[in-house]
């Protein structure tokens, strides 16, 4: 048998130390636990149980009532030597997020935090009509996928949320993936983080792994890559791109400067006995680049593919390596290759050599292995068999060797030396004829002098990537050109790079792969499916909010504007400014009938379920009580009104409670409990200093929010005041025109298009949603509904828990009208506009 026990410390109750005490709300908690609440307000504390805010009495937890069956049980039990106690496991309850699920859940909470850092602004990046114009010479309206192979240049007009870059600064943009569409039928469109967050959740696990390392990487401040500041939806475009650092110029940009310092235009050779600060200059050079690969080789990145491109220079003539460019360049590579075998599933050696050949005259330095491995994956055999090489950073140093190489030999390296002849020989033969061409270049162009530097680098190039130096071989070859090793203090210290290391190679990743056609087919397939799936009769709201097939019924027949909606008894109700109440099935949501009675707008409305009963209030503090009962009836089944005064302008909101009583909330700034059963006032709760607009009522307190622009909160059991929110806010007030109650959660939109959040009594977040006067919530379980002056239905999600809630905007509803009223209902969204109409959106044709 299990024991009684605190819900708040688990110990078993007993008459010395867990006492056990009884709450306003009926819960027990041990005395040495209720003392240990906070009291968010004077004489006041929330039940652990049910976290209803209860008052506490000023003795303090001593002076409530013990709960004497349960101690007399639990002392009972504890006195039997023969019982065995189990103590349960303490069951956790579940959390807020499983609770509702009116809409899907695209992403988790974790996966949100994950990435909402890297999300920057929509209007963080300008790309400038001149690169636009550039990009679009450049191919985009001739073979339609060149688009993606290009880089925009744009600046920044704000700052993102991480990484930090300055105004107007010169940014490199590479495009990812499309971003995700909705249908032109649909009337819903989704937030710009939304469609962010959409298209990174549709991502393939793989492709999303390999960007997350990527940015990770460009977070190190040694990292050897330009910064990498965040993902960007270009709307207008429609596609996901990745914002990138654009440095002064790239090796391949500064090619002449570089070339003149190092003796002239043509290479070493050029001139006899180049000077020693000539090669001093490359060697610096060298060794930045070097430095940048094997930053990245910490990082378990390997490009295996570099060129003149892929490297660039900052203000101190740092190296880094241009992710951009590197993204680029694989691209083309992938490309280059996949139009050189396209169509077949076969190559000889002679054809192999082609294909080496002309991505070593367009500046591409691919490593052999890497690039057998590439046609592999593209499904072609090639003669000489398949790479049997693991992909490592000996790769990256094949392709560093040939950009150092380029560097010193110039023009003639990809020019003179590229053009390969196989002869009947295999490939390995080839390249080793190949080698050796290299190698006799480099020993004219750099003579007996710098012999060491030539050889270091034709090892570079052996066919077996196992037999290749290190990127710090090379480094240190490089630095000894600068500094005699005796003196070189720093030279020993070399970076480990472990062998046995997971890499993962750019050219072979899915950042590389282009676009294809079918991808593009994949989306128009999608909305085929939609309408064949379009008859199904189990989807709501929330699917259609995810496929983009939202459609409406507009219900005609008010003469003015709408003031509430209700729904109960197999109804939707829904009161007017023209006095009337007018009663819709909710079947076809055609109109059944209309309560007419009320001599003054109606300005209030609710359904009461237990009693099955539509309850109304108008501005001229007429309450009136109707019948849903089939067959529908004329007149109410009861009326009263409240005694009028000068200052008096009607019923602006109504709630009920499972006390019995109905509360009208006035123009007169008072809260009125009325008996249900026969209308008599029971209560009247003054301190509001302006009109009650709005009343919600959630786990035992009545909230009520005013024009004065605060938040009242009342006990039911007694009507006593329990706290104010928003009294000690400084600055213009803001009338609180909506409040949605629900659970621990307590939202209050206002007059300037704010929206305030409090959990447990604690302000948590205030956050402008509408350029105008919000007059309407609905809240279902974490997605929050707001419409008002500025016409538009916005959609959030609350996500968080209880130290932070953030208000994630999902999407929005263009509308015609301002909008008056909302309300949720079992998948769909029932929306009041000020032109007299009624919209249910809902899934399907």
């Amino acid at each position: 048998m299990d024991l009684p026990e605190c819900p708040v410390c688990l110990q078993n109750y007993d008459g010395a130390c867990a006492i056990p005490r009884v709450l306003a709300c009926g819960h027990t908690v041990c005395e040495a636990c209720l003392g240990n609440l906070p009291e968010r307000y004077p004489g006041t504390v929330r039940c652990p149980e049910c976290t209803q805010l209860v008052k506490c009495p000023a003795q303090g937890p001593s002076a409530l009532p013990k709960n004497i069956d349960l101690l007399r049980l639990c002392l009972s039990q504890n006195s039997d030597p023969n019982l065995h106690i189990s103590q349960k496991p303490r069951e956790h309850s579940p959390k807020y997020d499983d609770r509702h699920r009116f809409l899907p859940r695209f992403w988790s909470d974790e996966f949100y935090s994950l990435w909402k850092d890297w999300v920057l602004h929509n209007d963080a990046v300008f790309v400038e009509p001149k690169a636009e114009e550039e990009e679009e010479g450049g191919g985009r309206g001739g073979e339609g996928l060149c688009a993606v192979l290009g880089g925009r240049t744009g600046s920044v007009s704000s700052l993102p949320l991480r990484g930090g870059f300055r105004e107007n600064q010169r940014l490199s943009i590479v495009r990812l993936v499309s971003l995700s569409t909705v249908s032109d039928s649909s009337v819903f469109d989704y937030s710009y983080v939304a469609r962010i967050m959409r298209c990174l959740s549709v991502m393939e696990e793989e492709e999303r792994d390999e960007l997350g390392l990527v940015l990770r990487a460009s977070l190190g401040q040694q990292s050897g890559m330009c910064k990498v500041y965040g993902l960007w939806g270009d709307l207008e475009s429609g596609f996901l791109d990745l914002v990138c650092e654009r440095l002064r110029g790239s090796f391949l940009e500064k090619l002449g400067d570089l070339r003149s310092g190092f003796g002239g235009g043509g290479g070493y050779g050029d001139e006899e006995g180049s000077s020693k600060d000539d090669m001093s200059g490359f060697a610096m050079i060298g060794v930045g680049t070097c430095e940048a690969v094997i930053a990245l080789h910490l990082e378990s990145l390997v490009i295996g593919c570099l060129g003149l491109s892929c490297f660039t220079f900052d203000d101190f003539g740092h190296v880094y390596v241009d992710l951009s460019e590197v993204l680029v360049a694989g691209r083309k590579v992938r490309k280059s290759v996949v139009e050189a075998v396209s169509g077949r599933s076969r190559i000889d050696n002679d054809e192999l050599g082609v294909i080496f050949s002309g991505l070593l005259k367009k500046g591409d330095f691919l490593s052999p292995e890497l690039l057998l491995e590439l046609l592999q994956k593209e499904g072609v055999a090639v003669e000489c068999g398949s790479s049997s090489f693991s992909v490592s950073c000996s790769s990256d140093v094949w392709s560093l060797a040939c950009v150092l190489i380029r560097l010193i030999i110039g023009q003639s390296f990809t020019d003179e030396i590229s053009e390969i002849s196989v002869d009947g020989s295999d490939y390995s033969t080839l390249y080793v004829s190949w080698v050796e061409k290299v190698s006799s270049l480099l020993e004219t162009n750099l003579g007996s002098a710098y012999a060491s530097l030539g050889q270091i680098l034709c090892k570079c190039l052996n066919f077996d990537p196992d037999s290749r130096p290190l990127a710090t071989d090379v480094r240190k070859c490089l630095r000894e050109l600068l500094i005699k090793p005796q003196f070189d203090v720093l030279g020993g210290f070399e970076c480990a790079i472990k062998e046995d290391n997971k890499w993962h190679c750019l050219i072979f990743g899915k950042l590389c792969q282009l676009p294809t056609e079918r991808a593009e087919i994949r989306e128009e397939d999608g909305g085929a499916e939609l309408d064949q799936v379009d008859e199904r009769v189990d989807k709501n709201f929330a699917d259609g909010l995810s496929e983009g097939v939202i459609k409406f019924k507009d219900l005609q027949g008010h003469l003015d504007c709408i003031t509430g909606l209700a729904v109960g008894g197999g109804f939707l109700f829904s009161s007017s400014f023209d006095k009337t109440i007018h009663v819709w099935s909710l079947q076809d949501f055609s109109h059944v009938h209309t309560f007419r009675g009320h001599e003054h707008r109606v300005m209030a409305l609710l359904y009461v379920d237990e009693e099955q009963l539509c309850i109304s209030g108008d501005s001229g503090g007429g309450i009136f009580v109707w019948g849903s009962s089939v067959p529908l009836v004329q007149d109410p089944l009861k009326k009263w009104y409240e005694e009028k005064d000068w200052r008096y302008s009607g019923i602006h909101a109504l709630t009920i409670s499972g006390n019995g009583y109905l509360y009208t909330g006035s123009g007169d700034k008072s809260i009125k409990a009325w008996s249900l059963q026969d209308g008599i006032l029971s209560c009247t709760m003054n301190g509001h200093k302006s009109t009650v607009s709005s009343l919600a009522v959630c786990h035992g307190v009545l909230y009520s929010g005013s024009w004065d622009g605060t938040i009242r909160l009342w006990s039911l059991d007694d009507h006593s005041p329990l706290a104010v929110l928003g009294e000690d806010t400084r600055g213009n007030v803001t009338s609180v025109l909506s409040l949605a109650a629900d659970k621990h959660m307590l939202i209050a939109a206002h007059e300037n298009g704010c929206i305030k959040v409090w959990r447990n009594d604690v302000l948590m977040t205030s956050t402008q949603l509408h350029s105008g006067s919000i007059f309407t919530t609905g809240l279902e379980g974490k997605w929050l509904f707001t419409g008002g002056w500025d016409k538009i239905v916005k959609v959030q999600e609350l996500s968080g828990d209880e130290f932070q809630i953030e208000v994630i905007p999902t999407g929005s509803i263009p509308c015609g009208s301002v909008i008056t009223a909302l309300l949720c209902w079992q998948g769909k969204l029932i929306v009041g506009y000020a032109d007299r109409s009624v919209k249910v959106y809902y899934y399907g044709k």
